[in-house]
């Protein structure tokens, strides 16, 4: 809706419908510097009331078969495909990654987590044993937990929310979502949508606003049994602490700093174009001046080149991509995270070198070999302290299989099966007869 100044007005969703809040948030078009979006500052009392509405809706929906449920999240991945481009148009505008990402990634993909998790809830089984000695026989059955709090990073907006509430709400939990205050546009489109794919009310909930304030009092809260965290490790230590008196289950999708190895046998054609997007595809000057201050040579990028922006784009959040050699393992830039388009490029000589230097950081998401030795290939990434292996390709996904980090990279996995299970409490039921 259009609000103050003809920018671009947010509304909590809550109990199927949009509320106003108080207080609201500046959102700056990254393009530009510029304020284009408010977005609702919510707090307690919107979380109380997203708590009160989920809880008031759950009843009805997890009783609904897996059925009925599949055929809601279909049709709302089919209104949310027709909105490709209007959806593709407002990611890049909010978070600044290029249309053409948003159009051919991000917005599909979201589309793809409703279609995947509708199909999925309808194939899962449970597990039976009989004891013939005493009569009895032990199943087991699934259950929805009740309200899922859904915290999602700005990075990729609509398609990390929605592999979060696709899965829970295809389970029969409620949930309330959080997304990031930075970029909340496409959450709130999607909610325009749910009405008319038969979410009911109260299943579906948005909180708009920053961790402090809606995060800490949605985690804390005593009546949402479970959390499915995307973002940061410091933000993740200070959900654990909140959530712990309620024992409440947690999946921690945290950061990486995700190698790429590059051996002597590798299909050069194939892999350095790969490898250029895999380091430059996300959008931190003070890293590369500590490189420098470290002895570290920049090769081309901050610092080195000059970038040139038409005036209407000078106060924007543009940076050049920046390539360091010569950086030493212990420095900063090896170690974390770079939110940048920064990538560190250092030589090695053995595979036993490469890979206790790889596994020489605190994270392990994910990593990426590259080789024409099949063999290699095989004994390397069983080798690595990552949770996902690509080799010889990049961010290919099967949606089935497990997705998570090891160390600090998270807890949990999420996929068809893992996801599943959190999202629900296992019941061993025995009868004797």
């Amino acid at each position: 809706m259009a609000g103050r100044g003809g920018l671009l007005m947010l509304e909590n969703f809550i109990g199927g419908k949009f509320l106003p809040c108080s207080s609201y948030l500046d959102s700056y078009d990254p393009s530009t510097g510029e304020v284009y979006c408010h977005v609702p500052n919510s707090g307690k009392e919107e979380v109380e009331a997203a708590v009160e509405a989920a809880r008031a809706a759950f009843p009805g929906w997890s009783s609904r078969s897996p059925q009925e449920r599949s055929q809601v999240l279909q049709r709302l991945a089919d209104l949310l495909e027709q909105s490709l481009e209007e959806l593709a148009q407002a990611e890049s505008k909010d978070q600044g990654k290029t249309i053409t990402l948003a159009r051919t990634m991000d917005i599909p993909r979201a589309v793809h987590n409703f279609r995947f998790f509708a199909s999925s809830i309808l194939h899962h089984t449970s597990e039976c044993t009989q004891m013939d000695h005493l009569g009895c026989l032990h199943y087991t059955v699934r259950a929805p937990v009740g309200i899922a709090a859904l915290i999602s990073p700005w990075n990729l907006p609509l398609y990390l929310l929605t592999w979060k509430i696709a899965p829970a709400i295809a389970a029969g939990n409620t949930v309330i979502a959080k997304p990031s205050e930075l970029t909340s546009v496409t959450a709130w489109m999607m909610c325009r949508l749910l009405e008319k794919a038969g979410v009911p009310p109260g299943v579906v909930n948005i909180v708009f606003g920053t961790g402090p304030r809606v995060g800490e009092a949605l985690v804390s809260h005593p009546e949402v049994p479970l959390i499915s965290f995307t973002g940061s490790q410091p933000t993740a230590e200070r959900i654990t602490q909140l959530s712990a008196p309620y024992c409440k289950k947690l999946s921690l999708e945290l950061g990486g700093k995700n190698p790429a190895i590059i051996f002597e046998d590798a299909n050069l054609a194939e892999c350095i174009p790969t490898t250029v997007r895999s380091s430059f595809a996300n959008q931190v000057r003070s890293y590369i001046k500590k490189a420098r201050m470290e002895g570290a040579q920049i090769l081309c990028g901050e610092g080195v080149d000059k970038l040139n922006l038409p005036p209407r784009n000078q106060a924007g959040y543009f940076m050049l991509p920046t390539v360091i050699t010569d950086v030493k393992d212990e420095s900063c830039c090896m170690k974390e995270e770079i939110f940048g388009p920064v990538t560190c490029v250092v030589p090695f000589d053995s595979e036993e070198e490469v890979i206790q230097r790889a596994n020489n950081v605190k994270y392990g998401l994910a990593a990426t070999v590259w080789s024409g030795n099949v063999g290699r290939v095989h004994r390397v990434a069983k080798k690595l302290q990552s949770g996902l292996v690509w080799t010889n390709c990049w961010l290919i996904r099967e949606l089935n299989l497990p997705f998570g980090g090891m160390k600090s990279s998270g807890v949990g996995r999420e996929g068809a099966k893992d996801s599943y299970e959190f999202f629900t409490e296992v019941k061993t039921i025995t009868v004797k007869h």
